[in-house]
């Protein structure tokens, strides 16, 4: 099997992963058999593994809520949406002032023109 994340997530590595995590959606491929969806519940990181503590997960036979995963392991976490707006608006806002200075120049342009 081979996950790849949705539009909605992007790819992380383990060992980037904080406090700020906590929280946060998070899927995964721990081997080559399973896809893990759950909640970041608790971090915990050595010099070379990162233990993820999930929430949401647990409770099924065959169901764990703890992996151990190497510090470059690929994980993905659900895009910020209030992150993504405000990105999406400020190059909205970058387009419209583009805009508005060209409207300018050639303004300036043929009002210089009709002056000659």
């Amino acid at each position: 099997m081979d996950y790849n994340a949705s539009p909605s997530e992007r790819a992380v590595r383990a060992g980037d992963l904080d406090r700020r995590h906590v929280g946060q959606s998070v899927s995964f491929q721990p081997n080559d058999f399973t896809v893990v969806f759950g909640t970041i519940a608790g971090i915990a990181r050595t010099e070379a593994l990162v233990y993820l503590s999930l929430a949401g997960v647990s409770g099924g036979t065959h169901l764990k809520d703890e992996y151990d995963l190497t510090i470059d392991h690929e994980v993905y976490l659900q895009l910020d949406p209030l992150s993504s707006a405000e990105k999406g608006f400020a190059e909205a806002a970058k387009a419209v002032k583009e805009k508005l200075d060209e409207f300018g120049r050639n303004i300036r342009d043929r009002d210089q023109k009709e002056s000659e």
